[in-house]
């Protein structure tokens, strides 16, 4: 196992290499920068010239990417052009913030969906499944961020129950209120994830149910429910695996549209106003490392399948 997780790290350092290259030269072809985003028309050539100066932008492209990697390699994330805080700072401070509001969501919504997408996909031409199936359509149908805005208005702003904004209110650092401020972008996560995956369950499980392992056990008098936990189950959940090691780079850029359209101080928030501002530092750090997590995840996914297939391991 050594060896084969020793090969995919080997694999991955070009990946990375690419990945930066990407990265810097996206970036690169902006009609804008920075510099254009701060600039006021008060400014004269020579303050805008001094700006890129100071920022590096005046140096030849390929020394500013070479620049950029070396830091990049040190540990050196830089600054952000707009604020002029440390990114590294910035990315400790705002990861938290985001893990905290998206695992709990990513890993209920993954319960929730086995829970539902084995049972209905157990009962296939039932009553329930079509109501399900129904729900799910009309979940896909409605925009996201228009859900968003619903939850706000209703709670936030008829009911006035829960606060529209931020994590904390002024001056209040308790759970009770943490918890007010989490409910809404919560539920909306939940909302967002649980109809895709409750399809790739459902999916999966469907496929499992016409093997001929599962025609075997019936003939042998297998019961639904024993064939459902102790066949079907095990089999579903090995996919489930690869989808999570997927969401990986979710704990870093968060949900853009959650984050900003509640205020929450997390990477999603972080993210939108450095692409606003085309800060281009921040951008290609979160970039790199959002692009990172993908590789992470596919590696952990398939170390998963090592240990828990034989097929795999032999």
């Amino acid at each position: 196992m050594k060896t084969y997780v020793l090969k995919r790290i080997i694999k991955a350092v070009p990946i990375l290499m690419l990945l930066t290259i990407i990265c810097f030269f996206l970036i690169q072809i902006a009609p804008y920068d920075a510099i254009d985003y701060i600039a006021t028309p008060q400014m004269n050539k020579e303050t805008i010239e001094r700006l890129r100066r100071i920022n590096g932008l005046d140096k030849p492209v390929i020394m500013q990417y070479v620049i950029w990697v070396k830091n990049l390699i040190n540990g050196d994330l830089g600054y952000s052009i707009i604020t002029h805080e440390s990114i590294k700072t910035s990315l400790i401070a705002r990861i938290p913030n985001t893990a905290i509001l998206m695992i709990p969501a990513y890993l209920i919504s993954n319960c929730i969906a086995v829970m539902i997408g084995l049972f209905v996909s157990s009962r296939k031409h039932s009553l329930l499944r079509k109501i399900v199936d129904w729900l799910i359509s009309l979940s896909l149908s409605i925009p996201f961020f228009w859900f968003c805005l619903l939850l706000l208005y209703v709670f936030g702003y008829l009911l006035d129950i829960f606060p529209i904004s931020g994590m904390h209110s002024i001056g209040e650092t308790g759970i009770l209120d943490f918890l007010k401020h989490y409910f809404l972008p919560f539920i909306c996560l939940i909302f967002s994830f649980l109809p895709d995956l409750i399809i790739y369950v459902e999916t999966s499980a469907d496929i499992e149910f016409k093997k001929d392992y599962i025609t075997v056990q019936k003939a042998m008098g297998a019961t639904n429910l024993n064939i459902l936990f102790r066949h079907v189950s095990v089999n579903v959940l090995m996919p489930i695996l690869t989808k999570m090691g997927m969401a990986l780079p979710m704990i870093l850029t968060g949900s853009l549209i959650v984050e900003t359209m509640f205020s929450w101080p997390g990477m999603g928030s972080y993210y939108v106003k450095a692409i606003q501002a085309m800060d281009y530092p921040v951008v290609m750090t979160v970039l790199f490392f959002s692009g990172s997590l993908v590789i992470l995840g596919n590696l952990l996914s398939d170390i998963s399948y090592f240990i828990l297939d034989p097929r795999i391991s032999s």
